[in-house]
């Protein structure tokens, strides 16, 4: 029996993807999912890679949901996109719709996963004669490396509701617009081998169990699928900054409040000694990562690679609190308000 409710299982990972009048296929579970954490995005690990979001898929062995990171997958073909799998009420019991590639983004139950996952459409990027463009708005992306980018702004993204599912008591009541509808009826791609072992090594990992983690994945994120050395923890989260392994893991150096003193010259001197430490401390990461990206060229056997991760992440540490005791001692200058004196 446990035989037959693991295939089943897998079964729901592999199920087509469905419209929304369309029957869900699986196992009925009543208990709801976890809310979708918020968590850094990676930075793109090359051209052509399209974000996944992460989400949470249900082990009927174990009778537990399990988070699946969110990663960056190579298209399947010129032109496709992505669109999320959703989880929906219906008869008494929740149903995963799976996700699929194809030429238009469909429905997601009006999930907002973020990153251009807005609850209906995409935002994150667009194909052009050929070569996939990502708004740089709401996707990381190097450009220095990736020249095929944009900035548009999304507009009207206010009051986030993290609920992870369609319908039900507390569910996001959203229903397909006719665009959508009509893009559940395009030609689709289901996910591809390393969407499916992706989520094959999130459900083997105890971690990602929401029993475990209470709804909170310590590996939230990762750039490639299946690679969980390279994790980004939920965002604002001191194990963010742990786990990085290289400065492109690292989120954005975060810019201290401006000083308020009433002395606008003492004022204006600290901001400017600010704008220069950032500046030195984003070169630093730039410098850094130069020279760590070299060494990913050499020729090596595994061994030889994992000690050199392990340097890198050392590195990367060292790196992380040199620039926090800088900006300590930067922060003890700041300029303080001047006390009050009545006439």
């Amino acid at each position: 029996m446990r035989t037959i409710r693991h295939l089943l299982a897998l079964l729901i990972l592999a199920a087509p993807a469905m419209s929304f009048a369309q029957i869900a296929l699986g196992v009925s579970i009543r208990i709801a999912p976890p809310a979708i954490p918020v968590y850094a995005q990676p930075i793109c690990p090359g051209d052509g890679y399209l974000w996944v979001p992460g989400y949470w898929a249900w082990d009927d062995v174990d009778g537990d949901y399990y988070w699946v990171p969110g990663t960056w997958v190579l298209a399947p073909e010129v032109g496709f996109l992505w669109t999320p799998g959703w989880w929906g009420w219906r008869d008494g019991g929740f149903f995963w719709n799976e996700g699929f590639w194809g030429p238009t983004v469909g429905f997601y139950g009006g999930i907002y996963y973020g990153f251009g996952y807005f609850g209906h459409g995409f935002y994150g990027g667009r194909w052009d004669h050929g070569h996939f463009f990502y708004n740089t708005t709401v996707m990381n992306v190097n450009t220095t490396v990736i020249r095929n980018v944009y900035n548009e702004r999304v507009e009207n993204i206010t009051n986030v509701n993290r609920v992870s599912y369609n319908g039900g008591q507390g569910g996001i009541e959203a229903r397909p617009t006719p665009e959508e509808e009509a893009a559940a009826h395009e030609r689709h791609i289901p996910p591809v081998r390393e969407q499916v072992d992706h989520a094959s090594a999130a459900r083997a990992n105890p971690q990602l169990r929401a029993k475990a983690n209470g709804g909170r994945p310590p590996i939230a994120a990762t750039e490639r699928p299946g690679n969980f050395t390279h994790s980004m923890a939920p965002s604002g989260e001191a194990g963010a900054a742990r786990a990085a392994v290289h400065p492109r893991d690292l989120p954005p150096i975060a810019r201290p409040e401006p000083p308020n003193s009433g002395d606008a010259k003492a004022d204006a001197k600290y901001q400017k000694q600010q704008d220069k430490l950032i500046a030195k401390q984003e070169k630093d990461r730039e410098k850094l990562e130069q020279k760590q990206e070299a060494e990913h060229q050499k020729q090596m056997n595994d061994a030889e690679r994992q000690r050199m991760e392990q340097t890198h992440q050392q590195e990367t540490q060292r790196m992380v609190q040199r620039h926090a005791a800088q900006m300590r001692v930067l922060e003890a200058q700041r300029p303080q308000p001047r006390a009050f004196r009545p006439r």
